[in-house]
């Protein structure tokens, strides 16, 4: 039965909210990619981006999904964007190091002054395209035009709208019809710069029967003054096609953080998306996946640790579509100090989509008295032959399991430790690659310190 697909939505700003300011004009935009003018496609793109940017003021905390994340702190004149010859620190060996697998197929490292491409021949030979956003706008112009703001618009909100008129840093990912890349892709995103502003782009796309694992990476020194992320991430997963994506931010505390997200997800289509963020002084980051095919899949496994002032909030989005689609959500949340996490979730099944089945589950360790963890969950389900069910939990460490270590001579803080690394195991199994896994248990470590 044919349906009218709709979206719920709470992602579009008002054109009322905060009134700062920032310092950027028409004459940022970026006209000129590695030497080379951009397309005119990009430049007509990234102008009524600006436009669309220059009409919306910042959101507030009277709109629904921001009513828990107060952004008036945000310096927003104090910003810069680099210059074109900016120079910056090296990227730390251990964000080059591979993650998944024991060597990449490819590695795309970008930094302020500029990106560095690295791709197996032999895929190359496949006919899959991995390469930095600038070198995507002159080389494949074309494949960049059928994608490029096509899941995520511009129009979402104030963050989407600056980050698609000045992007210039971040990845194109294509792969062919039929095609599996066997070995892992991997880029890092390194943005040292007090005062400095950052945008970035990533943009996947699996034709049908295709299959890669990717992992991307943000990543920062901590510093002094306030910086900026905001970006954009469009994933497209053609019909019976596979792809594993991993997402690790270890941004520096100094460093506030807005991003949108979406996939979608064909007819037999699967997706299992994992989320790592234990960096940034604040986060605000919808997420979502839309199974718009018969039989498509959606798997989130999301882990956080906050400390200090830390305030991140994820904002996640399950829609189903058609029938027959299964989605799976788990994110795990640790917090100490006074810091904060919200989570705002929502499992929308639209009219028609039967036999759905739809899961989302958000448990949280709260490890101090001031931290504090928001779980929102929600359902909106318009047809009646499905399965959805969600659960939040917010709890402190049990004193009668440490009381039991404690008895067995495990001292009280390893004790905790122990807790907690038990607390986030079930995430932990998700993930399939050992050396995420260990990344994320050393954050653990690092936040206990």
């Amino acid at each position: 039965m044919a349906t009218k697909k709709r979206v719920v939505t709470r992602r579009k700003s008002s054109s009322s909210g905060s009134k700062g300011k920032f310092n950027f004009n028409n004459e940022m935009i970026p006209v000129m990619a590695n030497g080379q003018p951009e397309a005119a496609f990009l430049t007509e793109f990234r102008k009524n981006a600006f436009e669309t940017f220059e009409k919306l003021e910042l959101p507030k905390k009277t709109e629904e999904p921001w009513r828990r994340t107060d952004i008036r702190r945000l310096a927003t004149d104090s910003f810069s964007v680099y210059e074109k010859d900016s120079k910056s620190a090296a990227v730390p060996e251990e964000l080059l190091a591979p993650l998944a697998g024991e060597k990449h197929g490819g590695q795309i490292t970008l930094t302020p002054a500029g990106a560095e491409v690295y791709l197996d021949q032999k895929i190359i030979d496949k006919g899959v395209i991995f390469t930095d956003f600038k070198s995507a706008a002159i080389k494949h112009p074309e494949l960049l035009e059928k994608i490029l703001g096509k899941i995520v618009k511009y129009d979402e909100d104030k963050f989407s709208a600056m980050t698609a008129s000045f992007a210039e840093s971040g990845v194109l990912l294509y792969v062919p019809k039929g095609v599996e890349v066997e070995t892992p892709l991997h880029s890092v995103l390194w943005g040292p710069g007090e005062g400095k502003a950052f945008f970035s782009h990533l943009l996947v796309f699996l034709e049908e029967q295709a299959s890669v694992t990717y992992v991307h990476e943000y990543a920062s020194p901590d510093e002094a003054a306030q910086s900026m992320h905001s970006g954009i991430v469009e994933i497209h997963v053609g019909k019976a096609a596979n792809l594993r994506f991993v997402e690790l931010q270890s941004w520096g505390n100094h460093l506030w953080n807005f991003s949108h997200e979406r996939a979608n997800v064909e007819r037999d289509g699967r997706l299992d998306w994992i989320f790592g963020a234990v960096g940034t002084k604040l986060t605000k980051n919808f997420t979502e996946i839309n199974l718009v095919g018969e039989g498509s899949e959606g798997r989130m496994s999301g882990f956080y640790f906050t400390d200090r002032e830390q305030h991140l909030d994820h904002d996640t989005q399950q829609n189903h579509m058609a029938p027959h689609t299964t989605s799976d959500l788990l994110f795990k949340g640790a917090l100490k100090d006074n810091s904060r996490s919200v989570w705002q979730g929502m499992i929308y099944v639209a009219p028609g989509a039967q036999q759905t089945d739809g899961y989302q589950s958000n448990p949280n360790l709260v490890l101090s008295d001031d931290a504090r963890a928001d779980s929102i969950p929600g359902l909106e389900i318009l047809a009646d032959d499905v399965r959805c069910t969600h659960g939040a939990t917010i709890g402190k460490i049990d004193e009668e399991e440490v009381f039991y270590l404690g008895a067995r001579g495990i001292p009280r803080e390893e004790a905790k430790r122990i807790i907690i690394e038990g607390f986030f195991d079930p995430i932990m199994q998700r993930i399939p690659f050992e050396k995420v896994r260990t990344r994320l248990q050393q954050a653990i470590v690092d936040k206990l310190d």
